[in-house]
């Protein structure tokens, strides 16, 4: 982010808004591989030129990896079953397209939260893992404040518990002050202020957004403040 925008002669921005995860264009888009809505080629990267696609790496991954980016990014409670099932399912042949791994996952995964398909937990958490998301947004977030002047916001949409609770941690710490031990004689305003301040409590979407927009119904938005600290 900072070596595109100093490449245009950039240094400070009035505000930075992160909405994270996939858009619905690449959901629909049957060919990216995102969704189970449509069969299409397990591909999953955000950037299909480059990188390692989720078929690929099913191919070639162990069991126990699997199960375990599974259980971690999708928080899976049957990532154990799914990823024994997947194992299996390649042994006789390869695990190519979104339609294969939905049947796979749908077979070992037998119940699920009302209106929810069995495999929504494995994809988001290989679409995680492909692209890895998380490890992106940890570089992403120290940048965009960096980038902001005195004043400006940033405002940070996820739509998943691993990403919000990445954003949570990192606006709650830099919007804390440095604390010094019990009895230390220095005075609240001589205390190095953080580079932060809060804006309001996490806001989600309304009833009627959701019924507008129902791929709105897991956001979260957060948004602090740059200090001129």
């Amino acid at each position: 982010m900072k070596a595109e925008l100093g490449a245009r002669g950039v240094t400070r921005v009035a505000g930075v808004l992160l909405d994270l995860g996939v858009s619905s264009p690449q959901l629909d888009e049957a060919h990216r591989g995102f969704s189970f809505a449509a069969d299409g080629p397990l591909d999953m990267r955000m950037d299909p030129t480059r990188g390692e696609s989720a078929a690929e790496w099913l191919d070639r991954a162990t069991e126990q990896e699997i199960r375990e980016v599974i259980g971690t990014y999708g928080e899976e409670r049957f990532a154990k079953q799914v990823a024994g099932a997947i194992v299996a399912a390649r042994s006789r042949e390869p695990v190519r397209t979104t339609g294969q791994l939905a049947a796979i996952v749908g077979g070992a995964v037998r119940t699920r939260e009302p209106g929810k398909h069995p495999a929504t937990r494995t994809f988001q958490a290989l679409r995680i893992h492909v692209n890895q998301e998380l490890a992106e947004l940890e570089m992403t977030l120290p940048q965009a404040v960096d980038l902001l002047e005195p004043g400006g916001r940033l405002a940070v949409v996820s739509f998943h518990s691993l990403e919000d609770r990445i954003v949570k941690n990192f606006l709650r710490e830099g919007s804390t002050a440095d604390r010094l031990p019990r009895g230390v004689p220095v005075r609240a305003k001589d205390l190095p202020q953080p580079r932060l301040r809060l804006v309001g409590r996490a806001i989600r979407p309304t009833r009627a957004e959701t019924d507008a927009n129902p791929r709105a119904r897991s956001a979260t938005l957060r948004v602090a403040e740059r200090t001129d600290a």
